[in-house]
């Protein structure tokens, strides 16, 4: 997908279709294409065919303009950020809806930021755009080719041209997450994972991968992690990706995805019915990936570190056991409980071997527990930290970027609540189990700044539209964007 910003008079750009964001109260180049269409938009609204509310599209046909159609999306009551991108979405998702080719996008009055508006337009589009393929007949490649973002003034055009690449190369990085997260389990393996990894730093001169199996991390003593993959024929990997596009002398943020490539419980088997989602179970480590991909196309001046453990969770006769005691890489030993609890026994080797790297940040993402739908739902991700500051810059973060989060908190009560008599602690607690498993994963992070984002609500929808979301992708990306800068950019929208 080819994207521009232009600040050429508008019915003289080269598109067969103009998307064309507006209210019901036509105002600026809204009220401008009306009358250069003797009323027609104004007919629409006044028969009752297009009300200009938030997210409604409509299509105009046989015009007499430049455009062999123009694309209403309503803006009434977008007043926030979150409504603004579903708006935008809205408009995306209808595009494709027609055999358009080219489009040219024109709004004014949704978004004062340009450089903000232009991102989600891309993002948007490409996301669109996205197509699952790999098991089973491809699908038809979409039509559209070209998108210009349309400014009035040229050095809005300029600020719209690097939100265009910010915001495709973050769409770019969500379709990768939502690809890893939608391929089955028999394809989407540890060590399918480890190449995918290998393949994205080749030729690229600011990315290295080294892939640790298992008998390096034995040698570390990742036995928490260990006793996860020991019951599956498939043996896992931990994958470390380093993305270096600033000074040496600059401090990482490291990224820590969990990546179980399919969890049947182990021997706390999982029921039956919904199994096949567990496939998503990986999608932590997936935005991981996701993150890296678009670093790759930003080629921002940070430094980045993505740590995926990766794993399979089977049932075995050598699997481990419900009362199990395993030995941590820091030493602190672990009370098995719930074998279905494994992700955080992943989680706390990566999160220690983490720390080697003497990170600015550390943030986990995971599909951690189902406890987190029953307290945010499927809309919101949650987030856990052990420091204030990030915390909030997260939370920012989530907000201009559309991929919400909730703070929940961290409190010594609910740390009581993973006590063992058999070892340092045991692998769940009693109420509140989003909480008491990130309180198990702090009790890894006491030597850095660090925070978990729970994403089992948000990384993959089901139903009809089953599929991967490639969430936290774009809050994970405006947080480190805004690492470049001297201090987070407040929302100029």
């Amino acid at each position: 997908m080819e994207f521009n910003a232009s600040s050429v008079q508008l019915l003289k750009i080269n598109a067969d279709s103009l998307v064309l964001p507006t209210g019901s109260q036509l105002e600026n180049v809204a009220k401008e294409i009306d009358e250069a269409l003797d009323g027609a938009i104004t007919s629409l609204i006044e028969s009752g065919d297009f009300s200009g509310k938030a997210s409604e599209s409509c299509v105009l046909l046989n015009l007499n303009s430049p455009f062999q159609r123009i694309i209403l999306v309503g803006t009434d009551g977008a007043s926030n950020p979150q409504k603004m991108i579903k708006a935008i979405e809205a408009g995306a998702s209808a595009v494709f809806k027609t055999p358009a080719v080219s489009a040219v996008w024109a709004i004014e009055g949704l978004a004062e930021d340009h450089d903000w508006q232009a991102s989600i337009v891309a993002r948007s589009t490409m996301t669109a755009a996205y197509q699952y393929s790999g098991t089973g007949k491809n699908p038809e490649p979409k039509k559209l080719k070209t998108v210009t973002y349309w400014c009035a003034n040229k050095s809005d055009a300029n600020t719209a041209n690097q939100g265009l690449n910010y915001g495709g190369a973050i769409g770019n990085g969500m379709n990768t997450a939502r690809q890893l997260g939608n391929l089955p389990a028999n394809i989407c393996t540890p060590n399918y994972l480890a190449e995918q990894a290998s393949r994205l730093a080749e030729g690229q001169v600011n990315l290295t991968t080294s892939i640790l199996n298992e008998s390096e991390m034995e040698k570390l003593k990742m036995g928490s992690l260990l006793s996860v993959s020991t019951g599956s024929v498939e043996p896992g990997n931990l994958i470390v990706m380093n993305y270096k596009g600033a000074d040496s002398s600059v401090k990482p943020i490291v990224l820590v995805g969990k990546a179980v490539t399919f969890d049947t419980g182990g021997i706390s088997l999982k029921p039956g019915r919904g199994m096949d989602e567990m496939k998503f179970d990986m999608c932590g480590g997936a935005s991981v990936f996701g993150v890296m991909n678009a670093l790759l196309e930003t080629k921002l001046p940070v430094n980045v570190i993505g740590i995926v453990p990766a794993v399979e969770n089977m049932p075995a006769g050598n699997a481990t056991k419900p009362g199990d005691v395993v030995t941590s890489m820091s030493g602190q030993t672990i009370e098995v409980l719930n074998t279905d609890a494994e992700g955080r026994l992943i989680l706390c080797d990566a999160l220690t071997y983490a720390g080697r790297f003497d990170p600015d940040t550390v943030i986990d993402i995971a599909t951690l527990t189902g406890a987190v739908i029953g307290a945010l739902g499927k809309f919101t991700s949650g987030l856990l930290s052990n420091d204030d500051e990030l915390a909030d810059q997260l939370l920012i973060s989530g907000t201009k970027s559309g991929d919400r989060a909730w703070r929940l908190p961290l409190w010594e009560e609910y740390d009581k609540q993973i006590k063992s008599n058999f070892a340092d602690m045991a692998n769940i607690g009693g109420e509140a189990g989003t909480i008491t498993a990130a309180c198990f994963l702090a009790r890894f992070t006491k030597s850095y700044k660090w925070a978990h984002l729970d994403i089992a609500g948000t990384a993959w929808v089901s139903g009809p539209q089953k599929g991967a979301t490639g969430r936290p992708v774009p809050m994970l990306m405006e947080y480190i964007r805004s690492k470049t800068v001297s201090e987070l950019s407040l929302i100029h929208i």
